[in-house]
This record gives structure tokens, C-alpha cells and sequence, in this order.
């Protein structure tokens, strides 16, 4: 199972407090019903951690385009929302919002290429991910994203109840390509596509529909060009 560089710390951590718990069973030599009780929920704990910090190889398809817009994260979608003004985008736009469980591989992934122009991580509350007050009022991390024919589009990591870290180690000016990771968030959330332009979008994906970060087609978003 490959791992992602971002859980070094976690499954490092959970490593040595496995071993550690291992030498002092070892040590104290108890009788075998109490050295089971001990060592296997621990060691069914280490493989979760590791479980959980997953990095699958994932491929675009064959046919892609550059309008094409791919699921920025694993999980189910949860809402697609139409307004006639968005605050990231200073006009109308669609945002359509994946939920996270804990079994959901966490990594983000880029929804299509372009240039980083905004990284801007907000402080906040941290309502459960399924809530209502979540996406309003929950710590989260907008990149704003200029696409190569100049179209922006905004990608949102939302921390949750249980998720208290958001990773997302990008800089201005960062080149984006599509289905490439680029953060993470831990523990149970929500990540947000956010596009431009609503009347124009074609949305490929519905409500309760499970989808695969950098695999899922959630949308197209033509160029001025084709229109």
C-alpha cells in the first residue's frame, strides 16, 4: 500500500507507539489472553492510520480535455449549488460540495490546469462535515486557480468535526495540472469545486453519487472560444 509523504508524522507516531507498546508486553510477559486484548486493537489502530493515509495511483482518462473539470477529492457528492453571486468569484458560479467520511482516501487533487493566484487559509468552527453550518462557518483553505484560457475556478478544503489540519502547500504562481495531488485534509471532511460562469457549466455528476478524486468528471466548463 503506498502512503503519502503528508501522514509522515501520524504514521510515524502511530509506529512508535506500537513498538513501544510491543517492547513493554514483551518485557512485562503477560499471559497470552491479555497480550492479545492489548496488541490487537493496536495493531488494528496502525493499519487504519495507514489505511487512512492511502495514496492510490489515479489516471485521467484517455480523452481529457482542458475543459474538462475532474473531482478535486474522493468521496460523495453532497450538494450542487447555483449563485447568482459567489463571493470567490465576484459573479455567479456553481459549487459543487463532496463529503469525506474517515474511510475516503483524503488527498486533494487539482481539477484541471492553471496558475495558483489565491491561497487563503480562513480560521473557524468545526461543525460536523454533513452539517448545514459546515461550508459557512468551518476552518478552510480556498486556492483560487486561473486556467489556461483564463477562466478562474476555486477549490475549497473544509475542515470537519473531527478534521483538524488542512494541508495545502501551495505558493502563488504554482503551476496546477489536472489529477496531480497537491494538499490534503485530515480525518473526515469536505472539499468544494467551484466554477464560474453557471450557465455554461455542463455538471456530469448528481447528488449521492460517489465520485474519485483526479478520475470523476464532475463538470465541463467551456472556453470563450467554443462559444
Amino acid at each position: 500500500m503506498r502512503l503519502s509523504h503528508y501522514g509522515i508524522r501520524e504514521w510515524g507516531t502511530a509506529m512508535g507507539i506500537f513498538g513501544a507498546c510491543v517492547g513493554l508486553v514483551l518485557f512485562l510477559n503477560p499471559v497470552l489472553a491479555i497480550k492479545l486484548a492489548i496488541l490487537v486493537p493496536l495493531g488494528i489502530l496502525l493499519l487504519a492510520v495507514f489505511a487512512f493515509f492511502r495514496d492510490p495511483r489515479r489516471r485521467l482518462p484517455g480523452n481529457w480535455t482542458s475543459e474538462m473539470m475532474f473531482s478535486p477529492a474522493d468521496g460523495v457528492i453532497s450538494s450542487i449549488e447555483r449563485h447568482d453571486h459567489h463571493p470567490d468569484l465576484a459573479g455567479p458560479g456553481i459549487v459543487i460540495r463532496i463529503f469525506l467520511s474517515v474511510l475516503d482516501v483524503h488527498l486533494n487533487r487539482w481539477p484541471c490546469n492553471g496558475t495558483a493566484t489565491l491561497n487563503r487559509h480562513v480560521p473557524g468552527r468545526h461543525h460536523d462535515a454533513r452539517s448545514d453550518r459546515c461550508h459557512m462557518e468551518n476552518e478552510h483553505n480556498l486556492v483560487m486557480l486561473r486556467r489556461d484560457d483564463g477562466k478562474m475556478v476555486g477549490v475549497r478544503q473544509i475542515a470537519g468535526l473531527i478534521a483538524r489540519r488542512i494541508v495545502c502547500p501551495v505558493k502563488i504562481d504554482d503551476r496546477a495540472e489536472a489529477g496531480k495531488r497537491y494538499g490534503m485534509i485530515k480525518f473526515g471532511s469536505s472539499t468544494e469545486l467551484i466554477l464560474p460562469d453557471p450557465g455554461m457549466v455542463d455538471v456530469h455528476v448528481k447528488t449521492g453519487e460517489r465520485v474519485r478524486g483526479g478520475e470523476t468528471l464532475l463538470a465541463t466548463l467551456p472556453s470563450d472560444e467554443t462559444n
